[in-house]
Parts: structure tokens; C-alpha cells; sequence
């Protein structure tokens, strides 16, 4: 049976475009820049780049050291190891389980609007009530949204190698690609507004790029590192199972430590270029006011940059949204690839009968999400402040819930229970050592449990009234 032959990456190359694959999606082209917009642009940069570099590297370190170790998913890994831990595996399990009810409404979302410019319609776009007028609909998000949960199905049913590692290394390419060349088109850009105020591409780069500590307090670095380590936990796909069981499939004479650098470089890469892709962007079309749109930025306020290009922003724009298409795909696949994995080995099933059993299940799921927008519809208040809907509280479980009481539990796990000797122990096979040892230990030992708890408060609102 399929279940029998464990699918696994050809080489290293293979692992770090799937990896570098899921770690490169929504988060990085569209989270990351109006997250740094928000919080002043380079400033944030600054915090960002130096969690990458301590935080990320650990938890990354230790999900796909993980894996490979154990030859076992998410579910299975922490049981095989101790089984009183099991726990943990399935409680990672749930992560990607919500995650996929809403990344696929997402999905939808980004394969209308690339429809939208590719067939001409750009002005359409540009208007006030379109993005809400479509999100509404009771039909459009859920074919949408189909079409784009069957293309990331097909990928998982076609297998690691044929499937997800061929996708990869055409797509991560030529992603990669149209990011920079609208990074450099963002910066030759050049807008005089309606009271004569000229603003250049290069402007907002400077913006982006040097961090401003002008009237710096501790609450607001409090949020800007908050901020910055939620964007870590979309951006490296940790603390979800992801990476887990990408990292199963490494073979052991794959050295590690050069393959988890060489994600973290393509993430953080894709992300700042992301950031030097958009901010300019927005900052020449629409000045420093522009930049606080939040999450409204890609749906609503890039269109509207895209329509004041003239016939150059037809072009970016259909560069752009086929881009990001390419990126949630990516992403998505590792998801869905991670719960038919699970699912293969729990239910001795093949890959082809399980793929298209949990396709079938997270589309029912999703269009339930869809229907939150109409037929579904209500505000509830979040813990952090503001009020959501359907896919708001799902995302806020899965990233500000789950992923933190995760992150902290594995962390304990790995620093206390197993000890931090049984990750440098894998991180040694194939490759001359594992430089990173102590900094490693110190990392998953101490702060990223202080760390964790932090976060945790403040998804909750708990922070905020204990400072206060």
C-alpha cells in the first residue's frame, strides 16, 4: 500500500523550496508590510530581522529537527519520543486544521482579484465597495474559493516528490522573480497629490528602511515586538506541525543547519522585498496615512495604487495578485499536506483516498466561513479589542491561542523534559557540527517560554490589564 512507502524529498534542494514554500505565503507578501507599515517601518524591520535571527532560528531548529529525528508527524512525534507528551501532537494537529477553513476563503479571495486583472477589469477593483460587494456575495467567494482549494488538493494528491517538491521548484522561482521586479518598479515611482505634495518611491524606501525612535515608548516597542513575533509564526510556519512533517521526509545526509538557513534567508528575503515591494507603493499614492490601512491594504488600498499607476498598474497589478496567488498556494499546499499525512498513517489509508476526503471536508468547512460575510454573519468582541467574524475567530484560535500555548509547551518539552542535547544531537548528522548549540539551548530553555507567556497575555487582553 501507499502507506508503506514514505514519500520523501529527492535532496536538499527539494526541501528548501517546499519549506521555503510554506514559509512564503500571505503572511510574508501581504501580513509583513502592513503589519511594518503600521509600525513604522523600519523600526519594526530592525526588531523583525533580529528575531528571525534568534527566535525563528530556534523554533525552526527545533520543528524540523523534530521530524526528522522521529521520521513522524506532528501527531506521532512528541508520543514516540515520551509518551505522556502525546498530547501535544494532537494538540498541534488542530493548528493547521483551523487554519485550512479560512486560508482557502483567502485563497478565493486573491484568484478573484487576479481573475479581476487578468481579464481587464482593474477599475473594478479600484472602487470603495468592491472587495466588500464580493466578500458579501452568497455564491462568488464559495466558487472562488472551490477552484482554489482544488488546485491546492491536486498538488497533495500528485505526492512529495511529483506533487509538492515539483510545484515548488517551478513556482518558488518564479515567484521570487516578479517580487523583485516590482520591488524596483516600486521604487521609480513618482506622485504629485492634488495640494502639490511630491513623493517619491525612494522616499518611502528610506522610511521602510531606517527605524525611527523619535517618541519611543515601552508600550509601543511592547507592540511593535509583539507584532513582529506573531509575523514570526505565519512567516516560518512554526508551532503548527508544518515543519514537523516537512522535516520528516529530510533524508539524513541533508545537512540541516545549512538547509535551515537557507529557509530563514528566502523567508526573511521574500518578506523585506515584500515590504520594499508595497511600502513605496503605498507611501507615493497615498503619503504616510496610507500606510495605517492594515489588513485592508492588499484588497483595498494596493487597487487603488494600481489605478492611479495608469496603464503601468494594469501590469503590476496582474504581476502582483498572480504573485501572491502563487505564494497562497504554496502555503495552503503545505497545510493541506501536513492533515492528509496525519490522517494517512491514523487511518492506513493512501495518499489519493485521503486527499481527496479531507479536500471535501475543509471545503464544506470553508464555505461555512464564507457564509460568515452573509448568511453566517454577527460581531463579537475579540479579547485584544475590536470585534470579528466567522474567519476572525478562527484565525484568531488557531495564531493567537493555540500557536502560543504550543510554542511554550514544545519549548518546555525540548528545554526540560528531552533536553535541548537531543535536537543538537540531529543537527550534527550529515553536516560538521551544530554551531548554534548554546545559543540554541539558552533560546528554547529560557526565552522562549518568557516570551510565549507574553504573547500569550496580550492575545488575550490580559497584558493590557496587568500594565495597566
Amino acid at each position: 500500500m501507499e502507506t508503506k512507502k514514505k514519500g520523501g524529498f529527492t535532496n536538499s534542494i527539494g526541501f528548501v523550496l517546499a519549506a521555503a514554500g510554506s514559509a512564503v505565503g500571505v503572511g510574508n507578501i501581504w501580513r509583513f508590510p502592513y503589519l511594518a507599515a503600521r509600525d513604522g517601518g523600519g523600526l519594526f524591520l530592525l526588531v523583525y530581522l533580529v528575531l528571525v535571527l534568534t527566535f525563528g532560528s530556534a523554533l525552526l531548529t527545533t520543528d524540523i529537527a523534530l521530524g526528522r529525528r522521529t521520521g513522524k508527524n506532528a501527531w506521532h512525534a512528541f508520543g514516540s519520543i515520551k509518551p505522556k507528551w502525546s498530547f501535544l501532537g494532537k494538540l498541534t494537529f488542530l493548528v493547521p486544521v483551523i487554519i485550512m477553513t479560512y486560508y482557502s476563503v483567502i485563497g478565493g479571495w486573491i484568484l478573484k482579484y487576479s481573475t479581476v486583472y487578468l481579464t481587464g477589469r482593474h477599475h473594478q477593483a479600484a472602487q470603495d465597495d468592491f472587495f466588500t460587494s464580493f466578500i458579501t456575495s452568497p455564491v462568488s467567494p464559495i466558487v472562488f474559493m472551490l477552484i482554489f482549494l482544488a488546485l491546492t488538493a491536486l498538488v497533495v494528491y500528485m505526492g512529495v516528490e511529483k506533487g509538492i517538491e515539483k510545484f515548488s521548484r517551478y513556482v518558488m522561482p518564479s515567484l521570487l522573480i516578479l517580487i523583485i521586479g516590482i520591488a524596483i518598479y516600486a521604487l521609480t515611482l513618482k506622485h504629485t497629490d492634488a495640494s502639490g505634495v511630491t513623493r517619491t518611491g525612494l522616499e518611502g524606501l528610506k522610511i521602510y528602511l531606517i527605524p525611527d525612535f523619535k517618541d519611543l515608548t515601552f508600550g509601543r516597542f511592547l507592540n511593535v515586538l509583539l507584532d513582529a513575533m506573531s509575523q514570526l509564526f505565519f512567516s516560518l510556519s512554526v508551532s503548527m506541525g508544518i515543519m514537523i512533517t516537512y522535516g520528516s521526509y529530510v533524508k539524513k545526509d541533508v545537512d540541516l543547519n545549512r538547509s535551515i538557513s537557507q529557509v530563514e534567508f528566502f523567508d526573511t528575503g521574500v518578506a523585506f522585498l515584500s515590504g520594499m515591494m508595497i511600502i513605496p507603493a503605498i507611501y507615493v499614492f497615498a503619503g504616510t496615512e496610507g500606510m495605517t490601512s492594515g489588513p485592508s491594504l492588499m484588497f483595498v488600498s494596493l487597487p487603488k495604487v494600481f489605478n492611479s499607476m495608469g496603464t503601468a498598474g494594469i501590469l503590476v497589478g496582474i504581476a502582483f495578485f498572480v504573485m501572491i496567488l502563487f505564494a497562497a498556494l504554496t502555503s495552503c499546499v503545505s497545510i493541506l499536506e501536513t492533515l492528509v499525512a496525519t490522517c494517512m498513517e491514523l487511518f492506513h489509508a493512501t495518499r489519493k483516498k485521503v486527499s481527496c476526503v479531507i479536500g471535501l471536508l475543509s471545503a464544506a468547512a470553508s464555505v461555512v466561513i464564507c457564509l460568515g460575510y452573509n448568511l453566517f454573519y454577527f460581531e463579537c468582541p475579540m479579547p485584544a479589542g475590536g470585534k470579528g467574524q466567522l474567519l476572525d475567530l478562527a484565525d484568531y484560535v488557531s495564531n493567537s491561542l493555540l500557536m502560543p500555548v504550543i510554542c511554550l509547551l514544545t519549548a518546555v518539552f525540548i528545554g526540560w523534559v528531552i533536553k535541548p542535547s537531543w535536537i543538537a544531537e540531529e543537527m550534527r548528522v550529515g553536516s560538521n557540527g551544530f554551531a548554534k548549540e548554546k545559543i540554541y539551548s539558552a533560546m528554547v530553555r529560557y526565552v522562549v517560554p518568557a516570551v510565549m507567556v507574553i504573547l500569550f497575555l496580550q492575545s488575550t487582553g490580559l497584558l493590557g490589564r496587568l500594565i495597566g
